[in-house]
């Protein structure tokens, strides 16, 4: 007889809806799997739980971003020269896989059957559920992390973070505060995009505050997570465990206003 202890999709609802995810809640997850201890049918058990506790009305994103690596390819200008255009691969949003560094969850999010997915392709997010459609339309090509992007509609919708082993300082919605926040010096970058298209590549410069680092000198490179440290220590947002993955979970509006005054009395 096996001594394995299997997480089940039914005892990974039970620990979501334990930290307060519940019917009709817009979720945006990331998740460290391999904290989660071990499943039955993987990282699929996790989105089932997910889509469970949420219900028919209820929505799960993932932040996707896409697996390019060309960047070495850029010259100072962000541009890609001539003999290698041909050879890079274009941002297509139903078939560009999720950047690697984003974990497994979020390529398992993107393929889920009747999952959407934004059209910008270092902001892209995946979505399933009631408003996966809306979610993910119409995002910006220019600043998406800005207004109408998925991170400000899950804002305007009164959505949740929910963190399950993750990393704080990995939160992307708060490259939504960097944005809306009113600092100066403001990090920007430019850089070249192939876009597959029914008549073949396009390229397109795309514009955008700088996400790699902090959006303004000063504050440490892992930031994110002592902002969420200081939400958290406010009273707000629930902690538990997801499985054996020590876990957090963050109503949107609540932690951008925080984390948008946050950096506006450090950096502004």
């Amino acid at each position: 007889m096996s001594n394995v202890s299997f997480h089940t999709r039914a005892s990974l609802r039970e620990d979501v809806e334990r930290l307060g995810l519940g019917p009709g809640d817009i979720v945006m997850v990331h998740a460290a799997m391999r904290r989660v201890g071990p499943l039955l049918n993987g990282p699929d058990a996790l989105i089932g739980a997910l889509l469970d506790a949420t219900g028919p009305d209820g929505t799960i994103l993932a932040y996707t971003d896409w697996d390019a690596r060309y960047d070495g390819l850029l010259d100072e200008n962000g541009r890609v020269a001539e003999e290698w255009r041909a050879h890079v691969p274009p941002f297509h949003p139903a078939s560009s896989r999720a950047a690697r560094e984003n974990g497994v969850l979020a390529e398992f999010i993107r393929t889920w059957p009747g999952a959407r997915r934004s059209g910008n392709p270092a902001a892209s997010v995946a979505a399933i559920g009631a408003k996966a459609a809306w979610m993910t339309a119409d995002h910006p090509l220019d600043y998406g992390y800005g207004p109408g992007s998925p991170l400000a509609k899950l804002v305007e919708a009164g959505g949740k973070v929910l963190m399950v082993g993750a990393p704080l300082d990995s939160m992307t919605l708060l490259h939504h505060a960097e944005h809306l926040s009113r600092v100066p010096g403001k990090r920007t970058r430019r850089y070249e995009v192939p876009f597959a298209t029914a008549t073949g590549t396009r390229w397109r410069m795309v514009e955008e505050f700088e996400t790699s680092v902090p959006v303004v000198p000063g504050p440490d490179e892992d930031y994110f997570a002592t902002v969420v440290t200081d939400f958290l220590a406010t009273g707000r947002g629930a902690q538990g465990t997801i499985g054996e993955a020590s876990s957090t979970m963050v109503e949107a509006a609540a932690i951008i206003a925080f984390a948008v005054d946050w950096l506006e009395r450090r950096c502004g």
